[in-house]
């Protein structure tokens, strides 16, 4: 699968950067992308994998070890080597710049801040988030939905095997990729948060309600939504709130962060499963959110939710400049619009509200609203 505007982007940052960090959940394909950009580089080039723990020794002392090399260096797995910041911001400033360093990791929460405290101004930040919908086409919009982004999950086989591997991919990152993250939580533990979590997929967040049928405190599991969303496994979606006169919601809505793995949790392997399950439609918003927010190239402080005790709602706003664009998810072929489209429309000034369907048409809604078909996503929304 050629992932080429990805790639176009990374180039451009490490042009631009003298160090550039490429996030994104485990077997999302950043090895496979960095090994590309490898093998296409003129010069000299170094990779590290710090998960072969020969590799790893070899940086104990990592200026000592880093200071000769010249070209590209990659540095995969970082976050087991968290200290190395510290020695790249004394890397980065040589002069004449004898080398640019990419580094890969799998999560998202400890290396952001402590690169953003070792190397403000001389890093870049890219995510993989897994294929794409611009990546795959439109007509393997459904097999996206189901299998998720993983690539070895799209691209199984068939549906039973990529079932399979999702199976194991769970179990594999609750009993060795998590503990290694410093995670002091039974893999048991975790598993039955993370199945409880996929039943409350696309749902505002509510720490007490949660904890309470979990058996343990709010604050509990907050720590283990948090853990998720530092290995890049569940995200959150901000409200946004503003002087308005309506009473307006402000805990942020969760998401599980790939579709497919939300699907293995369900225990929903073939699309039937899922078409007749109660979570059909909270999955389709969280994958046409991801969806949207790729295409758009949304940043994380431009996208929110937005709803109001009264029950008026928008699934998703994205903010960029003065413009403001609405979105609504709904899993039917035939929308309408509704009053809370219309009090969105009105209540947060909105240029446009794109209702995304799971039908093959798209069709304007009137009073500046538009059904857009998934399949025609990219065609019929312009990018920012």
């Amino acid at each position: 699968m050629d992932r080429e505007a990805l790639r176009s982007r990374l180039e451009a940052a490490l042009r631009a950067h003298p160090v550039v960090a490429l996030l994104g959940m485990r077997q999302a394909g950043k090895t496979t992308l960095a090994r590309e950009i490898v093998a296409r580089r003129r010069g000299p080039t170094t990779f590290l994998d710090l998960e072969d723990d020969r590799q790893l020794a070899r940086l104990r002392e990592p200026i000592a070890a880093l200071e000769p090399m010249r070209g590209l260096v990659v540095l995969d797995e970082v976050q087991r080597l968290p200290d190395l910041f510290r020695s790249l911001r004394v890397l980065a400033d040589r002069p004449g710049k004898p080398a640019r360093f990419l580094v890969l990791g799998s999560a998202s929460g400890d290396l952001l801040r402590q690169s953003a405290e070792s190397l403000a101004g001389r890093v870049a930040y890219l995510q993989v988030s897994g294929f794409t919908m611009a990546e795959v086409g439109a007509g393997a919009l459904d097999r996206r939905w189901l299998r998720g982004g993983l690539p070895a999950a799209f691209l199984a086989r068939n549906d039973a095997a990529s079932m399979e591997w999702r199976r194991q991919y769970i179990t594999t990152l609750l009993e060795r990729d998590i503990p290694q993250l410093g995670v002091r939580v039974p893999s048991a533990t975790m598993r039955r948060f993370w199945m409880m979590l996929a039943h409350w997929h696309g749902q505002i967040w509510n720490g007490s309600e949660f904890g309470s049928s979990f058996g343990v405190s709010h604050t509990a599991v907050r720590r283990y939504l948090d853990i998720l969303g530092d290995a890049m496994l569940a995200f959150q979606l901000s409200p946004w709130h503003e002087n308005i006169t309506k009473r307006q919601v402000k805990s942020p809505k969760v998401f599980l962060a790939d579709s497919g793995l939300l699907h293995a949790l369900l225990q929903l392997p073939t699309m039937p499963d899922l078409l007749g399950h109660p979570k059909v439609g909270a999955s389709w918003e969280g994958a046409m959110i991801q969806e949207v927010v790729a295409h758009l190239g949304a940043h994380a402080e431009e996208r929110y939710f937005w709803a109001t005790h009264a029950g008026a709602e928008l699934d998703l706003l994205v903010v960029r400049g003065k413009r403001r664009l609405g979105f609504e998810f709904k899993h039917t072929a035939q929308p309408v619009p509704t009053p809370s489209m219309r009090i969105a429309m009105k209540e947060l000034k909105l240029d446009s509200l794109v209702v995304v369907h799971a039908g093959s048409e798209s069709f304007p809604l009137g009073d500046g609203i538009q059904a857009v078909a998934g399949r025609r996503l990219l065609l019929d929304v312009e990018p920012l």
